[in-house]
């Protein structure tokens, strides 16, 4: 199927009308700014991202596998799939930011045409994302400020019990407020900052030959304040995860910082992030 208009991608006419509902939702959402959205694409096209995602072995993947994940990534544009790309590239087009600033009522949103950490993300059977606040600044781009995620998934017939709902923790980190199951055509989109953690920490249970699929887009604004420190990836324990654990996350976290400094002070690649961060490596029993 070839894709032809931009409305057959994304329909405005849509969503457009719902935005003043849709954005009192997000901003009320607990534990913070959120909210799940279904049906978000042209059904057919969802359908041809679907079945042209490229299965594990297909292409060269960064390998995100250390003691706070374990999952799989892909941000180089020029090498998706043609309908992925089209999508991605609708997603950081100038109509649909304007979208994504009026249901987060963050004005000046922009997009990010490098994907940095982003793009098409793939976790396998036992693979998981620990509890955690992303980066806050773009590795590249020294001014820009991370404020907003979209995740959109594409895995028809997913079942609750194999795990892998994108879970959202309060900002004590005591409990999980809310989840996101990652089923077929929705798109879960929620505020980034110092403390909202978020992950799927849970090894996922699923038959063999099944993966969970998503494609994630990160939206920034410029920051203006010159004392604004930033931060990189903060994994958190989760309450009762022992003293072992929460060294070994402790541990992760301030090599994946080292290795975020060195990627933005150098502009290292993320195809390095594998080899740099594989110390840690390990899978969840």
């Amino acid at each position: 199927m070839d894709i032809t208009p931009e409305r057959e991608i994304f329909s405005y006419e849509k969503w457009e009308p719902r935005l003043p509902a849709l954005a009192r939702a997000y901003k009320e959402a607990q534990p913070f700014p959120s909210i799940q959205l279904e049906n978000f694409l042209n059904e057919e096209i969802a359908r041809s991202m679907e079945r042209e995602f490229p299965k594990p072995g297909d292409i060269s993947w960064i390998h995100y596998k250390h003691y706070n994940e374990h999952k799989l990534g892909k941000n180089k544009r020029e090498e998706f799939p043609a309908h992925i790309g089209r999508v991605v590239d609708e997603f950081n087009s100038p109509r649909f930011t304007a979208f994504m600033s009026k249901l987060t009522g963050i004005s000046g949103l922009m997009a990010d045409p490098s994907l940095d950490g982003g793009g098409m993300h793939q976790t396998e059977r036992g693979g998981f994302l620990n509890v955690h606040a992303d980066f806050t600044m773009h590795h590249y781009q020294k001014q820009w400020h991370r404020r907003v995620n979209l995740i959109f998934y594409l895995n028809s017939g997913w079942q609750k019990e194999w795990g892998g709902e994108l879970e959202l923790w309060d900002r004590g980190m005591k409990q999980c407020v809310a989840r996101f199951a990652p089923g077929f055509n929705c798109a879960g989109i929620f505020n980034t900052d110092e403390s909202s953690f978020h992950g799927y920490p849970e090894p996922i249970q699923f038959p063999e030959g099944v993966t969970r699929r998503s494609v994630a887009m990160y939206y920034y604004t410029l920051e203006t304040d010159p004392n604004y420190v930033a931060k990189s990836t903060d994994y958190r324990p989760r309450p009762g995860e022992g003293f072992k654990s929460s060294a070994l996350i402790w541990a992760d976290k301030k090599a994946v910082h080292c290795y975020s400094v060195l990627k933005k002070t150098l502009g290292l690649s993320d195809d390095l992030a594998g080899k740099l961060l594989g110390v840690f490596s390990r899978k969840k029993k």
